[in-house]
């Protein structure tokens, strides 16, 4: 009995562990989203699939999630996650960039959708408190999984990932104040109240009162970040651990969540909040990095509970009745958000591409929900349907996107004309240079590229020149550049040029590596330590090597021939006649296909004067 308890406490992660590891990697193999892999796998693996067949027993059994409760938590976690790293995209200064579409749109969209829901509920026969209620929790999207998916799709830089997550990130925002509302509505309706329902002053003001808790609670973690977030790091990154590091990031996010908890906001908005602190600053990239694991994995916790939660004896016993509640759902929110696109100034293709992933309803719909029929104002029977059409119109997001992307495209052969990108702010940072090392030798290249007009963006591991820099408002971030993650998170596929300038011949091979493995055409600069490193830098890929003594060794060698009284034109013919060597030796050990450019390694000879 004993080892039967022992062995339950871990199944369920197996079981899931099991499901992210054969479900996803086969529907990727067929190029379906994985999103749709691990909604399938909380299907099959929930209690109305194997559970069902297996009883409770036998061998299925062990294949079945049957600790429903762990699997929530581990879901609200993979949303906390996933908000965070939209903080780390974010700054403030770019949230105020954004406030048109933030507070515009997408306030217009909550706003809106909830009242069109509501009416359309309120026609059905719900109550009207009750038809608020459930338009206010069906008017939300789901941004752990539209996210995913329109990153899968590469549509997060455009206009539609960029107005589709304003508006995600104004619903997040709104999520605190509608769970009051919900608490204030109960108020209204209290017990043996008319059918109009009847004021309960005290009651109201005890509801409104929850706001001052909630109005602190994010003045204080906001106070609280910017004081000690920063030192945080900068402890973390002196101690050279990447699991140090990880570990203050794992802090980071579920310290932000649990403390947005205890003032009444929600998790994911103390963790949206954490990573905006910490996009800006140096440590930004950094934590992307580590955290980028963890946060895909927890949000397949999130889809594998969402399918775990869906009631097929409840979708068998009306099926009708409950795809045409979906689809009402779905058109409702699709025309209210197409039309509210098109206000804001989005071409139809890209106005209808945020309309259809932006339709069907979030997860924080069964949180609103659940919390309505908790305070009595949400129908239980209605309810329970509503969240079922909530999670079955998740299930269609991928295909709607994919949808949308097809009429889109349909649409683009007719009008050739581009989406107002000059009106949607940048979601992420551009850089005609990335800088690695920033030494006095890189801090010299960065200077230069300022002086010509070039942008750029420094990477080193030395925490103390980061800080320095970011002192002198210098566009440096922390992290190990020898890291494909690191790279692509630093935009390396947008970047004209590469300079890599680190006095560590071996580290200077890894970036050099790693770079070239993810950019073929990238024009990379790095420093040498001497003739024979350059030889290898060049035989794995790089456009240019530069050896840092060999230079000074030569113009010391001139200037010492010279004052000896040997004659200019022999020493400056000889200088000139050893780099020819040393470039000769240089295009020896290139690859023949990176021949065709001439070599600038060594500085051009001068004319050689008559003796």
């Amino acid at each position: 009995m004993e080892a039967g308890h022992g062995a339950g406490e871990f199944k369920d992660l197996v079981v899931f562990l099991a499901a992210a590891g054969v479900m996803v990697p086969l529907f990727n193999r067929f190029k379906i989203s994985p999103v749709l892999g691990f909604l399938a796998a909380g299907v099959l693996l929930g209690p109305d699939g194997l559970g069902r067949m297996s009883g409770g027993e036998g061998p299925l059994s062990y294949f079945t999630i049957t600790d429903q409760a762990q699997v929530r938590v581990l879901s609200e976690l993979g949303v906390a996650f996933l908000l965070f790293m939209i903080g780390l995209e974010l700054s403030w200064e770019r949230l105020k960039a954004m406030r048109r579409l933030v507070f515009g749109l997408g306030l217009s969209q909550v706003i809106l959708c909830a009242l069109a829901l509501g009416g359309a509920f309120y026609l059905m026969g719900q109550p009207l408190v009750s038809a608020i209620v459930l338009g206010l929790g069906l008017g939300l999207s789901s941004t752990a999984v539209v996210m995913p998916v329109l990153a899968e799709r590469g549509r997060l830089a455009g206009s539609v990932g960029r107005s589709t997550f304003a508006v995600l990130l104004a619903q997040d925002l709104a999520v605190a104040p509608i769970l009051i509302t919900v608490t204030v509505l109960a108020s209204i309706v209290t017990a043996g109240a008319t059918p109009a329902g009847e004021l309960d002053t005290g009651a109201l003001l005890a509801a409104l009162s929850t706001l001052a808790p909630a109005a602190i609670g994010l003045a204080l973690l906001i106070i609280i970040g910017r004081l000690v977030l920063r030192p945080l790091f900068r402890l973390v990154a002196r101690a050279e651990g990447q699991e140090l590091f990880l570990a203050a990031c794992l802090l980071v996010v579920i310290g932000a969540g649990v403390a947005a908890q205890a003032s009444g906001l929600s998790m994911s908005l103390g963790a949206l909040i954490a990573g905006l602190l910490l996009a800006e600053t140096e440590f930004r990239r950094a934590v992307e990095v580590a955290i980028e694991p963890f946060k895909g994995l927890l949000l397949g916790v999130f889809f594998v509970g969402v399918g775990i939660g869906l009631d097929l004896d409840a979708v068998a016993a009306d099926p009708l009745g409950l795809v045409a509640l979906t689809l009402t759902l779905i058109g409702v929110k699709v025309a209210v958000i197409f039309g509210l696109a098109r206000a804001w100034g989005l071409k139809p293709g890209a106005a209808l591409q945020t309309a259809l992933v932006l339709g069907p309803a979030g997860e924080f719909a069964f949180v609103i929900l659940a919390e309505g029929m908790v305070e009595g104002v949400a129908s239980p029977v209605f309810a329970g349907q509503a969240m079922i059409a909530a999670t079955l119109s998740i299930f269609t997001i991928p295909f709607l996107a994919m949808a949308g992307d097809a009429l889109a495209k349909r649409r683009t052969r007719k009008d050739q004309a581009a989406p107002p990108e000059a009106a949607l702010p940048e979601a992420i940072d551009g850089a005609d240079v990335l800088v690695v090392g920033y030494g006095r030798v890189g801090r010299l290249v960065g200077e230069m590229l300022r002086e010509h007009g070039q942008s750029y963006l420094a990477i080193d591991t030395d925490i103390e020149a980061v800080r320095e820099a970011r002192r002198q408002k210098r566009p440096v971030s922390f992290g190990d550049a020898s890291r494909a993650d690191l790279l692509n998170r630093c935009g390396i596929d947008k970047v004209r040029a590469l300079v890599v300038t680190m006095d560590s011949p071996g580290k200077v091979e890894e970036v050099v590596r790693a770079a070239r493995a993810l950019r073929d055409d990238l024009t990379i600069i790095a420093r040498a330590r001497d003739d024979r490193h350059a030889q290898r830098l060049y035989a794995i890929g790089v456009t240019d090597a530069v050896p840092e003594t060999i230079e000074a060794s030569l113009q010391l060698a001139e200037n010492t021939l010279v004052d000896l009284g040997v004659p200019m034109g022999h020493v400056i013919a000889s200088i000139h006649e050893r780099r020819d060597q040393f470039r000769k030796l240089f295009l020896e050990a290139t690859p023949e296909d990176r021949r065709g450019r001439p070599n600038r390694a060594l500085r051009a000879s001068p004319d050689i004067p008559k003796s």
